[in-house]
């Protein structure tokens, strides 16, 4: 039997620590019913609310997730790293230390006789040209440079703030009822992928769109939702236990 689970937008660091130890449990039981049931795990990025990577120092405070990743990569069950907005700034540390490769842009593969396209979905939407630059800035090599420069103390404390800032600035616009990832779903739908997995909205997304799939895996920040492909069926589902619906457009 094969199986394949997907999450996106846990965005571990983002919350106070009491709340960020039941979020982190939840995602612990997940990744443990992931080595039970010999599974792989895909990661539509932001895994983190902030991730960094200088020389010699990794961020602290994920211990038990990455050691419960290392385990699962371990088992030799397929993980693979799909960076996010928010963990853009991944180095080698996730396939040096853990085995787990990290891609920095949209992967298209085979699952189980599947077509799959999966990708964060950041910089999808028309409309917002100011945060296309900011991600040509952020990601650009010398300004990753310059960051390493500052204290891990004093970056991390500017990111988180920043994090907050942007999320707040994000709530208040108005990108239209899919910020261009609906219309990148039926796209890649139409091009012959028979399933388009996303995450970055936030919103929980299962919907049927001419012969395919889109998924959109929603935020670990409110029911822990993910979703699995087994025996080459997709269904959408959360840590309650129940699956969602999807919507037939």
């Amino acid at each position: 039997m094969s199986i394949s689970y997907f999450i996106s937008d846990v965005h571990l660091g983002f919350m106070s620590l009491e709340e960020e130890r039941s979020k982190e449990d939840l995602l612990l039981e997940l990744l443990a019913e992931i080595t039970d049931r010999t599974g792989d795990l895909f990661i539509l990025g932001d895994l983190f609310d902030f991730w960094y990577e200088y020389g010699h120092v990794v961020p602290r405070g994920f211990h038990r997730t990455l050691a419960a990743l290392d385990h699962l990569a371990s088992t030799g069950a397929r993980v693979e790293y799909l960076i996010g907005n928010h963990d853009f700034a991944a180095g080698d540390f996730f396939r040096s230390e853990l085995r787990i490769p990290v891609h920095r842009r949209d992967l298209e593969l085979t699952l189980q006789s599947k077509r799959i396209y999966l990708y964060h979905g950041d910089g999808l939407a028309a409309s917002d040209n100011g945060y296309r630059l900011l991600k040509r800035v952020l990601h650009n090599p010398l300004a990753q440079f310059a960051f390493r420069w500052i204290h891990p103390d004093i970056g991390f404390r500017l990111a988180r703030l920043s994090s907050h800032t942007s999320r707040n600035y994000t709530a208040q616009k108005d990108f239209g009822p899919s910020d261009g990832i609906l219309e990148e779903a039926t796209k890649r739908i139409n091009e012959g992928c028979d399933i388009v997995i996303m995450g970055h909205r936030h919103v929980p997304s299962f919907q049927r769109i001419a012969g395919g799939w889109y998924i959109n895996l929603g935020a670990w920040l409110d029911e822990a939702p993910y979703a699995v492909l087994e025996d080459g069926e997709i269904r959408l589902c959360n840590r309650t236990g129940h699956d969602f619906m999807y919507n037939q457009i």
